[in-house]
């Protein structure tokens, strides 16, 4: 792997300017050592565990459900179904199904809702639904007792094709609903229709992105026990959103949300999988409460990829309009997404999908229609990108069509159509998803491309091209661009305390799972502050450490609680030194705080160090004075808001080869540059990058969830379903730029989600690039062998 950076410095305990040091990250030694703490790790004497019942009908209804005989095997403690728990509320993801008033005034949008009860009593609508919960003196005990449960199902007919679910004479998933359209929303800019009729060219195309699922290596799990002092709830989960948690725990049970503590363990992978609801985390705390004894549930494999939510799965009926010099002068869109059985995130993908289908090109006539669809499967809910691999896949696999149209070099088009830096901040005539005019606020799209084909050298690769094929070997290059509008509001949080020992306390609202924050953040704060990196301790996703926070999601943690922590650092730093100068008798501007001593700033003046400071108690009978703006302790506490979204950006590019007999696909040379902003830990960042771009290239050649027709899934466990491994991921050559955002103090923009954006176009493009000579047509993925000989077999039939 290589990369073009400034060198990275070596870190150096004592020095300042911890941001964009490649500092290792403190997290990894105890997690190296196997001293993760994760929901599964955490003790809980006197525990029982939960396995739940599940339905094996993609549609039916519920004639009757008897468990007595689960209630009578051994060990089992209780047996719930959805008569049990029917007094409880529905299940409702309340704010990710939130429209902003702004987009609610601008495009009125569609968004119905569809609660979900926490066990399924009149009718089943997906494979996986659960429907019943037994709670036993261990996970064997309880899985044998579910065996017990005798259901009987009258089975419906069943919709998996999200065109059949919209047909007028469609059964209805919900029958309150009139028909089985969960969102719709459109929008236009200019004139497309004149424009699509004075174009020089125009290209039409469906393409279509297929289903797969997050798969974190970590399963869902949940904890919960209840404090027999005080009767508070304390909550153990490996959600991304622990204040979202604790709230809707909260509403269920009829609590109040202080009477909630939810704590996010370490996680081992979330990527949007974890950053939603669901009700086995709100049937947890409702036995732990109910039996007075701690609970346990985590979730088996073959549960994750069928019963855990699935992403990705979207029909684009596109077309792209140019004039003679290639100029991009109009786009429209047609885009159906599968929600599967529930609306759980409303807006979020379909509105994704729609605000980044331009990228980073200028056209100036848009016309898009997104609807999301009820079928009988999982529901679909954000998966890493969360729409914008979709969106992309269809908008560059449309580039490259334009091209071949026009006879143009795919990298030529793309050029000719960027918005350059000098237009920034870019308005496109688009909403945003926050519902505020969208804008570009930073980048250089030219120079990531001009990057991007300087790396991967087409010349070379098309003058191999022109040998033709070696033994059906054939050469492919293709390129994809995207952006990224990070940084989602409405706020994060950080708190910083100065502990007496002189030791610094970080919290923020926002969990790991994996990103590093331990590290970046700790890295902001020593900045902020003036103090040394390893004197600083961060806690994460604790909703008592901090009472207000959203979560890890959307590309947002490194701008939302990372400007948190910046501000809250300045204003502690601020109150450092103003209690120094009161301790040493100088003036507040004379003294400078650097590796946690106050000082002068001339040698052989008084000084301080931060735990002497902090340590010690006003004297008797003389408080501290105070100026009204700032209290005694040396703490803060900050709520960031941003302003608007930080764009990241980029530019990948592949060169492949494609075996035309076994359909292998073959990654020569991957290239990828990126435009995150200010970086603050620049290893971390490339860890994240390449392990989106590994994620990216799983859903491009590798991993399918696939649906009979009966609703049944049929790739439910790793036999079936491929996830990649290190050695299906090629050596990464990387580059970046840094283009600055002016929308948050420290110019730093999100970047957890970017590399996966990209993959499934560019080897699509890479691919089909290979075998045109063959008249292939890349249409859907994933570009696995038995798809691609599928693909040259149909270009020989003509």
């Amino acid at each position: 792997m290589s990369r073009t950076s400034p060198e990275a410095r070596p870190a150096a305990e004592h020095t300042s300017d911890w941001i964009g040091r490649s500092v290792p990250r403190v997290e990894d030694d105890r997690l190296l050592r196997g001293n993760g703490r994760y929901v599964d790790d955490i003790a809980l004497p006197g525990a029982v565990e939960a396995a739940f019942l599940r339905s094996p009908h993609a549609h039916a209804r519920i004639v009757s459900v008897d468990v007595s005989a689960a209630l009578a095997a051994p060990g089992v403690v209780a047996v719930w179904t959805g008569d049990d728990v029917a007094h409880l509320p529905a299940m409702l993801n309340k704010e990710e199904l939130r429209t902003p008033p702004g987009l609610a005034e601008l495009l009125d949008p569609l968004v119905r809702m569809t609660p979900m009860p926490l066990l399924a009593r009149d009718k089943v609508l997906y494979v996986g639904q659960p429907v019943a919960v037994v709670l036993a003196e261990n996970r064997y005990l309880a899985e044998d007792a579910l065996e017990r449960v005798e259901v009987g199902y009258d089975p419906l007919p069943v919709l998996v094709d999200p065109g059949h679910a919209q047909a007028t004479d469609a059964p209805l998933l919900h029958e309150d609903l009139p028909d089985n359209t969960a969102v719709a929303v459109a929008t236009r800019v200019g004139d497309p229709d004149t424009a699509f009729a004075g174009a020089h060219a125009v290209v039409r195309e469906q393409f279509e992105a297929h289903r797969y699922v997050a798969s974190p290596i970590e399963t869902r799990a949940v904890s919960a026990r209840v404090d027999p002092y005080s009767g508070r709830l304390t909550v153990w989960s490996g959600t991304q959103t622990p204040h979202r948690l604790r709230e809707a725990i909260a509403h269920t049970l009829a609590l109040d949300p202080s009477a909630v503590h939810v704590i996010a363990a370490d996680v081992g992978g979330g990527f949007g999988q974890k950053g939603i609801l669901y009700v086995e985390e709100l049937l947890v705390p409702h036995a732990a409460r109910l039996l007075g004894r701690p609970v346990l549930w985590r979730e088996d494999r073959n549960e994750n990829l069928t019963a855990s939510s699935h992403a990705r799965e979207q029909t684009h009926h596109i077309e792209l309009a140019a004039d003679a010099d290639g100029r991009l002068i109009a786009v429209r869109d047609r885009i159906t997404v599968n929600f599967g059985a529930y609306n759980m995130t409303g807006l979020v993908v379909p509105y994704n999908s729609l605000c980044h289908l331009l990228g980073p090109y200028r056209i100036p006539n848009v016309d898009i229609d997104v609807t999301g669809v009820l079928t009988n499967t999982a529901f679909a809910t954000p998966y890493r990108g969360a729409g914008r691999p979709e969106t992309v896949f269809a908008m560059e696999r449309a580039m490259d069509r334009l091209a071949a149209r026009l006879g143009i070099a795919p990298e030529e088009l793309r050029a000719r159509n960027l918005v350059r830096p000098e237009e920034m901040p870019y308005a496109t005539g688009l909403v945003d998803r926050s519902g505020r005019a969208q804008s570009y606020d930073s980048g250089d799209f030219p120079e990531l491309l001009r990057r991007a084909v300087a790396r991967v050298d087409p010349t070379a690769v098309r003058a191999r091209q022109r040998e033709g094929a070696r033994d059906g070997r054939r050469v492919g290059i293709g390129f994809a661009m995207y952006i990224e509008a990070t940084g989602l509001g409405p706020f994060e949080t950080a708190r910083i305390d100065i502990a007496p020992n002189g030791r610094v306390k970080l919290a923020i609202g926002a969990p790991s799972q994996g990103q590093g924050h331990r590290t970046s953040m700790a890295q902001i704060a020593a900045d902020a502050i003036g103090v040394p990196l390893g004197s600083i301790d961060v806690v994460g996703g604790d909703t008592d450490a901090t009472p207000f926070g959203v979560g890890t999601i959307a590309s947002r943690a490194l701008v939302n609680a990372g400007n948190a922590t910046h501000r809250a650092g300045r204003l502690v730093r601020e109150k450092i030194i103003e209690a120094a100068a009161r301790r040493l008798g100088t003036p507040a501007a004379a003294l400078v705080l650097v590796d946690g001593v106050v000082r002068t700033e001339e040698p052989g003046g008084p000084a301080i160090d931060l735990a002497e400071l902090a340590g010690r108690a006003p004297l008797p009978g003389t408080p501290e004075p105070t100026d009204g703006r700032h209290g005694t302790e040396l703490s803060e506490t900050v709520h960031f808001r941003p302003p608007g979204f930080a764009v990241a950006s980029g530019a990948h590019a592949a060169v492949v080869e494609v075996d035309e007999h076994t359909g292998a696909v073959d990654i020569l040379h991957y290239v990828v540059v990126h435009d995150a902003g200010v970086i603050v830990n620049p290893m971390i960042a490339e860890g994240q990058v390449t392990g989106g771009i590994a994620q990216g290239i799983g859903g491009a050649l590798h991993e399918e969830m696939i649906y009979g027709p009966d609703g049944q899934p049929r790739t439910g466990t790793y036999m079936d379903y491929l996830v990649p491994t290190s050695s299906e991921i090629p050596d990464l050559d990387m580059d970046e730029i840094v283009s600055p955002s002016p929308m948050n103090d420290l110019g730093v923009k999100g970047l957890g989600e970017g590399g996966a954006i990209a993959p499934q176009a560019v080897l699509a493009n890479a691919v089909e690039d290979a075998l045109r000579p063959l008249g292939v047509v890349v249409r859907r993925g994933p570009l696995s062998p038995s798809r691609v000989r599928d693909l040259v077999r149909a270009a020989a039939r003509g």
